[in-house]
């Protein structure tokens, strides 16, 4: 297998033998003490794996058998249509060093001007000194002017939401059509150079309102972090591969994602990625600062587009480490990430498994569900461990090492790759702090901020405020203690 080098077998060797070990430890547990725990932990259990394998078998049937037969319908249908549609590419550049632009627009002009009915490019900056960087990279590109066409945008730093607005304003002035298309762009994405010919024919049909593609991560340092970025872009490949045989991907990832032109200037669709909210039933109207990837994904999803998945187009996303530690760094961006999830979660859930489809419906559920399945394992065995004996404790850990090493295998095995042993203990990690980081954000909506930017909306200054924070706080320790209780008394009465 792919990058399997001798000293990565011995590891993987040591890490079973460990399991093996440490699984040793059974023989001197009586059962029949740990009755309890043994039923909660193997119920859900049994729920958590049975779901992953069967996302896993969906995503293996998406890759081996249905992509391959829609890549082909739609490249007939495109050939066929003899259309030549324009590209327009919305790049967005905020606190972006120069040694990362450079790279990114280079890629970004260079799928451009592969486009067949021509390319615009808007790219939205705040600094004068990336706009001209921006010009310079585009005046000493090797390609046909008049074919791509640049416009540079100069705007406040008001957010990626305004700039996002006014760049799609500036594109629907150009009146685009059913066929044409616009990519969305971050600052630090390289997309692929045949972006645009890949593109086009997936949106043949009618009903496909976007796409997004595989991404893989550039990180220039080894280590902790940017492990923990590859496994998690090997397990978006097979998460996306599973919901795009239903035709509907949880997310269109704001880093690279592309959209039908017509719709993604319709004023309702810019008005939402400008001013999206939600009303709380206790925090009241929340705005949202960032996500602005899930709210162009609610809005196509609410008016019954598709949302597709192109598995050999892939992004290079070019990563940096936003605080100094691994631990500090991993749960900013979760606490982000998952924020933007729960804000859509529940008005997504509205629409009902009519509108959406039953799988689609239920993996949104999931969201809310896994919170709690996957935090109940770790406390009823930490029960066990105390009331019974620390052993139990042992033994879950070569539980959670084996399953978590097959988990990583399988996943590895969608790429066709080796993996170091360290992805099982930052699975595991990005489970259990990911589980609470999303219980925590659940109950604390209203706080967002950016990773670069100052920007943020958080408590402010007043009593009502203050009120309602104490109140997140009461309500998400009275959540975690019903879920402590419930998993005791099941551990206790079983």
């Amino acid at each position: 297998m792919k990058g399997l080098t001798p000293i990565r077998a011995l590891s993987h060797i040591a890490y079973l033998s460990v399991i093996v070990i440490l699984s040793s430890a059974a023989n001197s547990i009586n059962i029949a003490e740990v009755k309890g725990a043994l039923v909660v932990v193997g119920l859900v259990g049994a729920w958590r794996y049975g779901w992953a394998m069967l996302n896993f078998s969906r995503a293996l049937i998406f890759l081996r058998v249905v992509y391959p037969i829609k890549r082909r319908q739609r490249a007939r249908a495109f050939a066929q249509s003899k259309i030549k549609p324009h590209a327009f590419f919305l790049a967005t550049s905020y606190k972006i060093a120069p040694e990362v632009t450079a790279p990114v627009y280079h890629a970004l002009f260079t799928a451009a001007a592969a486009a067949p009915g021509g390319a615009t490019v808007i790219s939205s900056v705040v600094d004068t000194a990336d706009a001209r960087l921006i010009q310079q990279i585009y005046d000493g590109m090797d390609i046909d002017h008049d074919h791509v066409r640049l416009h540079v945008d100069r705007i406040a730093g008001t957010g990626k939401r305004d700039a996002l607005a006014r760049a799609l304003e500036l594109i629907a002035a150009h009146s685009p059509t059913a066929h044409d298309i616009v990519a969305f762009v971050d600052g630090d994405s390289c997309v692929p150079a045949d972006l645009v010919i890949k593109a086009l024919p997936a949106f043949t049909d009618p009903d496909v309102g976007a796409l997004t593609t595989d991404e893989e991560a550039l990180i220039e340092r080894d280590g902790l972090f940017r492990k923990w970025f590859n496994l998690r872009f090997a397990q978006r490949h097979v998460m996306m591969s599973s919901m795009a045989l239903s035709e509907r991907v949880l997310t269109l990832t704001g880093r690279m994602s592309v959209f039908r032109a017509d719709l993604a200037t319709q004023p309702g669709f810019i008005r939402q990625v400008r001013d999206d909210s939600i009303d709380h039933w206790r925090l009241g109207e929340i705005k949202f600062l960032t996500g602005d990837d899930k709210s162009t994904w609610f809005w196509l999803l609410s008016h019954g587009y598709k949302m597709v998945y192109i598995p050999d187009l892939v992004a290079v996303s070019m990563e940096s480490q936003p605080r100094v530690g691994f631990f500090d760094s991993a749960t900013t961006l979760m606490v982000r990430w998952y924020g933007n999830m729960m804000r859509t979660n529940a008005r997504a859930l509205d629409l009902g498994p009519r509108r959406v489809g039953v799988f689609t419906w239920w993996s949104i559920l999931d969201q809310r569900v896994s919170i709690w399945t996957t935090l109940t394992g770790p406390i009823s065995v930490l029960f066990a461990s105390i009331l019974v004996s620390p052993l139990v404790l042992v033994v879950y850990i070569a539980w959670v090492m084996a399953t978590r090493y097959v988990f990583c295998a399988i996943i590895a095995a969608f790429r066709g790759r080796s993996f170091p042993v360290v992805y099982t203990f930052l699975l595991y990690f990005g489970q259990i702090v990911g589980a609470a980081i999303k219980s925590y954000v659940s109950f604390r909506l209203d706080r967002q901020k950016w990773t670069r930017q100052d920007t943020q909306f958080s408590i402010r200054a007043g009593i009502g405020t203050r009120l309602r924070a104490a109140g997140s706080v009461a309500m998400h320790a009275l959540a975690l203690g019903w879920l402590v209780l419930a998993i005791f008394y099941l551990s206790a009465t079983t």
